[in-house]
């Protein structure tokens, strides 16, 4: 199993070197777009943890006209095409209302393949995983147009159910896919939300 999916990570990584991604996680973005449609001509989207930057090259292929603003603490170069980058911690707010100048309105798409520094202690990255997501799920509630788009990496675990009936609030329609160039050894799945609406109070 090991040589077939050193194998397979050589294929993906091969293959961004190629078609010049910055990062195999491309693909990721590319088979997402594939069966979900989410990115369209004229989109404002906004990639969370978009370092090395290959996410935003992705969507800058599909977005004709529009923008693309990335996100990340760690320095991204600069991007053909329209887009911007945000320099700096996305759960900090001094990020976010640097985001919200350069968004000027609401975006179309939230992506976040963003992972947190993890320590090994699975339990613990787990939870460090979960809170990326909720605060990218924040920042969709915050800044997304009606109908709106939200992708986010996350994993099964202590919390992934609640986070998912929360995302399901705010969104018509919640899938969990894992793209084939997802390395097979990993946990990581991700969840594609669609249709996003003002969260429905209950009366009871």
């Amino acid at each position: 199993m090991g040589f077939l999916q050193d194998k397979k990570s050589d294929f993906y990584y091969k293959q961004a070197k190629e078609q010049n991604y910055r990062a195999r996680s491309a693909f990721k973005l590319l088979e997402i777009q594939k069966k979900f449609n989410l990115i369209r001509a004229g989109d404002k989207v906004l990639d969370l943890g978009a370092s090395p930057g290959g996410w935003s090259q992705v969507a800058l292929e599909f977005i004709d006209g529009g923008k693309v603003i990335g996100v990340d603490k760690k320095i991204l170069s600069k991007l053909n095409g329209n887009f911007k980058f945000v320099f700096g911690d996305f759960t900090e707010e001094k990020t976010l209302n640097e985001i919200k100048e350069h968004l000027s309105g609401k975006a179309d798409v939230v992506l976040c393949d963003a992972s947190p520094e993890f320590s090994g202690i699975k339990s613990m990255d787990m939870g460090l995983s979960l809170e990326l997501n909720k605060a990218a799920l924040e920042i969709a509630k915050d800044l997304l147009k009606i109908k709106g788009k939200f992708v986010c990496k996350t994993f099964r675990g202590v919390g992934f159910q609640e986070f998912i009936k929360d995302v399901k609030i705010h969104f018509i329609a919640v899938s969990i896919f894992k793209p084939k160039s997802s390395k097979s050894d990993s946990a990581e799945i991700y969840l594609i939300a669609t249709g996003f609406r003002k969260a429905q109070l209950s009366k009871l």
